[in-house]
């Protein structure tokens, strides 16, 4: 690491995640594994706003040695605020795509210039086109 670069500590992790959007989860985050997630599609906005669901995309972000590790999922936010692996619609899937790819570009490029390391996809992670 260079002299300008800094360690991620838990607490810079935690700013710096904040910083890149509204979807980190800090209450349900711990040191070294952090909880991000969008809310990208409305499932029904006929309904009122406090009992809406959405289509979107979850991440379980865990802090390794010299890298993170991204593990994606998808599925629907349901009224009770949990996620739902289910499949997306077709009508919702290009705005989770391209929600969870702009967001991964974003996670990428300010890992790498804070604090110089990766961002590895996990196995078992969704992919998004």
């Amino acid at each position: 690491m260079s002299e300008m670069t800094q360690k991620p500590t838990h607490y810079r992790l935690l700013s710096t995640l904040r910083e890149i959007g509204p979807y980190l989860r800090e209450s349900k985050s711990n040191k070294g594994s952090y909880i991000l997630d969008c809310l990208s599609a409305c499932v029904d906005d006929s309904r009122s706003p406090e009992k809406r669901e959405f289509w979107g995309w979850w991440l379980e972000l865990e802090h390794l040695e010299k890298s993170f590790q991204a593990r994606y999922h998808t599925g629907r936010y349901d009224i009770s605020g949990d996620w739902k692996v289910e499949a997306i619609p077709q009508n919702a899937l290009s705005e989770v795509n391209r929600t969870q790819s702009d967001f991964h570009d974003k996670l990428v490029s300010t890992v790498r210039n804070r604090f110089e390391m990766n961002v590895e996809l996990h196995e078992e992670s969704v992919k998004f086109v």
